[in-house]
């Protein structure tokens, strides 16, 4: 579904990804692991055409998408859970999902939008609870839910999740985790960032890890985890699945 050839980006004269190449199949849970800084969050932008590649291709179910705008990928089906939510505040939740489905705004009638709202509503009951409620005034994790609801809306095949465990409680972390194998279990395609790289790769089914702008390792979850060096380094305790977890 997604294929990233020797990709290259940075911000002015700072290169932060050096040839990347990865790829994301149909139907998978794919987590990136890394440190701050490594070009976890650059990757994902320049995927979504926020950031445009130096050099390189990627390529969404074989057409290449480098050189599209954002709005573009998104309608082809690859949708973008921003780092820090990026919710627009001002507006109700009502209007932030409804302005997830921008895109589709040509393609679905009012039954299609409704029948997306719904879906997320059923994910996520606090949102349909809340949807006459200013965004802002949301907790951390309800703006996370929020997030990643405006991002199914544009219905999207591939979607892509920047530390959505970042800034809210831990058992909030956990439901959203855990919102994270439904959503592949219901036919979607996650590509997942997250620092957590235990909580990361107890729901992924495969990982690569990046340092300084380039992948090191890469591998099913158990390889990653079974690995000293990515224990040492990212994992710290003995590694548990979800459901050991119970």
């Amino acid at each position: 579904m997604l294929r990233i050839l020797n990709l290259e980006a940075g911000y002015g004269p700072l290169r932060v990804l050096k040839g990347i190449s990865l790829h994301v199949s149909p139907g998978e849970i794919v987590a990136l692991i890394g440190a701050n800084g490594a070009g976890k969050t650059t990757l994902l932008k320049t995927i979504a055409g926020i950031l445009k590649c130096r050099c390189g291709t990627v390529e969404f179910d074989k057409r290449p998408i480098h050189a599209m705008p954002p709005e573009r990928i998104v309608g082809l089906g690859c949708s973008l859970v921003p780092e820090g939510r990026h919710i627009f505040s001002t507006l109700t939740v009502r209007e932030n999902l409804i302005l997830g489905a921008f895109s589709r705004r040509h393609r679905d009638n009012g039954a299609g939008l409704a029948g997306a709202m719904e879906e997320v509503h059923t994910l996520f009951p606090i949102l349909k609870e809340r949807q006459a409620q200013l965004a802002g005034t949301l907790s951390g994790g309800q703006q996370q839910m929020l997030a990643i609801g405006r991002a199914l809306m544009s219905r999207p095949r591939l979607l892509m999740m920047d530390e959505p465990s970042l800034g809210v409680a831990p058992i909030i972390a956990r439901d959203i985790f855990q919102t994270v194998v439904r959503l592949k279990q219901a036919g979607l395609t996650v590509l997942l960032v997250e620092q957590n790289a235990r909580a990361a790769l107890a729901v992924a089914d495969r990982g690569y890890v990046i340092e300084t702008g380039q992948i090191v390792l890469e591998g099913t979850a158990r390889e990653l985890c079974d690995n000293p060096e990515v224990q040492r380094a990212y994992l710290g305790k003995e590694y548990k699945t979800v459901d050991e977890d119970g």
